[in-house]
């Protein structure tokens, strides 16, 4: 492997660690999330909530003040303006009223005795100008207002922010009450505005900090709240395992402590209900044992006696009543039948009691088939194609079985030629056993390998007892290979065993099994 290919498997690992880490901590992550949203929210709102109202009483202070100031001035010092004044005069008095407190410009317009209208502005930004007022406050200073019992004035003080520049500018005006100049005031805002400026960062930056706290606030809710989910999925996974004695430490009466009780019942509940599963399983596999052992003694003398029956059969002249004959006949075929489900019986006791081992050979495979076929007369109604040297480490008195129920079987249901076929896949055996019958029905097909399955239910008694097939089965699993069943596209039945060439692995994690469940024993009878 190079360097590039090292380089970019080690970042598909990173990747991958970083994707999972993220769907550990998804839950986390939303509560975060919503934690933040919900403070970004509530910051900002109370922030712009603070700010307006703070430009409001700010601005409006400031207008107010100005406001009142230069109505004052406009009242006391134009107004002591002559009716006609001269362009010096109204200089100086603007000059005089913008030197107050409030710093504003001040511009006076009135008209001279030859009917000119004459300016005179306190200087000072860029010299205060007629035209720096807008249009509409000089119409609105100069409309003359009905005099009525709320209006005792003909005219009033009116006033408008202009923005300048980026710089804003209170904009007022008005004319001396009882005839007089009328006077307009230019007051920049520019240090309220900074003000304000500073008051936003702060708000900005308040926001901001109760983002991060809400943050960490989010994390530790969630590590308190997520940290009891964990230990939750953590004994459901245990539970899953197969350790029914899993249970949670309950501490609080929240909800995640009703949840923790809850899964703990459930937990001693599925414990309780799987030992009493295991314990009806016991007693009947132990049952079918007992039995089994039970109906060997009497069968052993009944096998005996049939034994001789079956002589006297063959004999010729013997002493058996023509009479009987088919009475006896069928004593000695049942008795067989019987023998053999419960030597069946016996062998599937095993497997459920998970006490059948193998016993390991080195074998050759067409060697195994040969000797089977021989061993049971089917040499003229099996087509054996396999090559000699075909090695495998397996049990071959289980292989035996196998093949004695997948050839039996294709004799008795599909009819001969039987052909059986064998070939090498990477690490394993395939052995392919074909007749030339009809075929499995598709509904059958499911059941093949179901004990006590027959296909027709209407032929409830036949040679067989339906175990032969799911022992087969079992035989194969034990050797950690697979059976299956299909139908031939050119007609019959395919019954296809796959083995592994060696078993070994499988033999020793069945005694590892073994030692275990023997050492569990030993510990449950200790305590």
């Amino acid at each position: 492997m190079t360097d590039e290919q090292g380089g970019i498997r080690g970042w598909a690992a990173v990747r991958k660690g970083m994707l999972s880490g993220l769907r550990w901590t998804s839950l986390r992550l939303r509560l975060v999330v919503v934690f933040g949203l919900v403070a970004l929210t509530a910051a900002v709102s109370a922030s712009a909530i603070a700010y307006w109202l703070n430009r409001e009483a700010v601005l409006t202070r400031t207008q107010d003040a100005v406001l009142r100031d230069f109505e004052q001035e406009m009242q006391n010092r134009a107004g002591a303006l002559p009716e006609h004044p001269g362009r010096d005069e109204l200089q100086h008095t603007a000059g005089q009223m913008a030197a107050g407190g409030q710093q504003f410009t001040v511009l006076l317009a009135a008209q001279d005795r030859e009917g000119r209208t004459v300016y005179g502005s306190s200087g000072g930004l860029n010299g205060f100008s007629i035209e720096d007022v807008p249009a509409s406050l000089r119409a609105a200073v100069n409309k003359k207002q009905p005099l009525t019992a709320g209006n005792r004035s003909p005219y009033h003080l009116y006033w408008q922010r202009t923005v300048d520049d980026g710089t804003p500018y209170l904009v007022a005006g008005t004319r001396v009450i009882g005839g007089g100049p009328t006077g307009y005031m230019l007051k920049s805002l520019e240090p309220e505005a900074k003000d304000l400026n500073s008051l936003a960062w702060s708000l900005g930056i308040a926001t901001g900090l109760a983002l991060i706290g809400s943050a960490l606030l989010a994390q530790a809710a969630a590590t308190t709240v997520l940290k009891p989910v964990h230990r939750l999925g953590v004994a459901a996974r245990r539970l899953g395992e197969g350790k029914l004695d899993t249970r949670l430490r309950v501490s609080g009466t929240d909800e995640l402590a009703d949840l923790s009780r809850t899964f703990n019942n459930a937990a001693a509940a599925l414990e309780k209900r799987v030992a009493d599963m295991a314990a009806r399983d016991e007693a009947s596999r132990r049952f079918v044992a007992d039995m089994s052992h039970e109906l060997r003694t009497p069968l052993t003398a009944i096998t005996a006696v049939t034994e001789v029956l079956e002589e006297e059969l063959e004999f010729e002249g013997g002493g058996i009543d023509p009479m009987i004959e088919p009475a006896v006949r069928l004593v000695v075929s049942e008795t067989r039948r019987l023998n053999d489900l419960v030597e069946n019986l016996m062998e599937v006791t095993r497997f459920d009691a998970g006490t059948a081992r193998l016993v390991l050979d080195d074998v050759d495979v067409a060697d195994q088939i040969t000797a089977c076929i021989d061993a049971r007369a089917w040499l003229d109604a099996v087509d054996l194609d396999a090559e000699r040297g075909i090695h495998a480490r397996l049990d071959p008195r289980r292989l035996d079985v196998i093949l004695a129920n997948l050839i039996g079987n294709a004799l008795k249901h599909g009819g001969s030629p039987v052909r059986v076929s064998v070939r090498e896949d990477d690490d394993a055996v395939v052995i392919a056993v074909r007749d030339h019958g009809p075929g499995i029905p598709e509904d059958v097909l499911p059941h093949v390998f179901d004990r006590f399955y027959k296909a027709s239910a209407s032929r409830p008694r036949s040679e067989g007892s339906g175990l032969g097939l799911s022992i087969a089965l079992e035989n194969a699993h034990i050797h950690g290979g697979e059976i299956t069943a299909a139908n031939s596209p050119e007609g019959g039945a395919v019954f296809t065993l796959r083995l592994p060439k060696d078993a070994s692995e499988v033999a020793r994690r069945d005694a590892e099994e073994a030692a275990e469940q023997a050492g569990g024993a030993a510990k449950g009878k200790g305590a």
